[in-house]
């Protein structure tokens, strides 16, 4: 068995041993814009990459720096390669969680040129925990306990097409790297 995974952009990508040179920024936004939230339990389809373009334009409109705005859009870029497990499950797999980590550091330190500091790491989080409230509120009719939930964007609980979320994904990227 092959102990890589081959990319949209044709990369062989070593998920347990990355490398720093096949991250790649169309990989992350193209599987993002595939992979759909709440591991496919919400009553439409609504990607990470949605989720991940509603974060940083809620970084953006909270006035956050140009560094936490890419965080947040890239905050869920490890699943590009590795996949979306739900919190309750991801927390009992030490070595995912392991290897989640080294490669979303990977994924900060190549877009952001280092990881981001805990207080940086504080807004991303926040802003992830209320997108995450409020998707839930929408497509679940759920309110989830969590403390700080408030956001001021309106974002578009809908299904998009996946081309446009990538399209909307790699602009966003794009912006705000440039502001880098």
């Amino acid at each position: 068995m092959q102990d890589y995974i081959t990319t949209y952009t044709k990369k062989h990508f070593t998920i347990m041993e990355p490398e720093m040179a096949d991250i790649d920024i169309n990989d992350i936004a193209h599987a993002l814009s595939l992979m759909t939230r709440a591991n496919g339990h919400f009553s439409q389809f609504y990607s990470v990459g949605q989720h991940s373009v509603g974060c940083a334009y809620e970084a953006l409109e909270r006035g956050y720096s140009a560094r936490v705005v890419l965080g947040c859009l890239l905050h869920d870029g490890s699943e590009a390669y590795m996949a979306d497990i739900t919190r309750p499950l991801k927390q009992h797999m030490s070595a995912y969680l392991v290897a989640e980590e080294k490669l979303q550091n990977m994924i900060f330190e190549k877009f952001l040129g280092q990881c981001p500091s805990e207080e940086e790491m504080a807004q991303i989080k926040s802003v992830d925990d209320a997108m995450l409230f409020h998707e839930f509120k929408c497509f679940m009719n759920e309110e989830l306990d969590i403390p700080e939930h408030e956001i001021l964007t309106r974002p578009a609980f809908s299904t998009k097409p996946f081309e446009d979320v990538e399209e909307d994904f790699l602009l966003m990227f794009h912006k705000i790297s440039a502001l880098l």
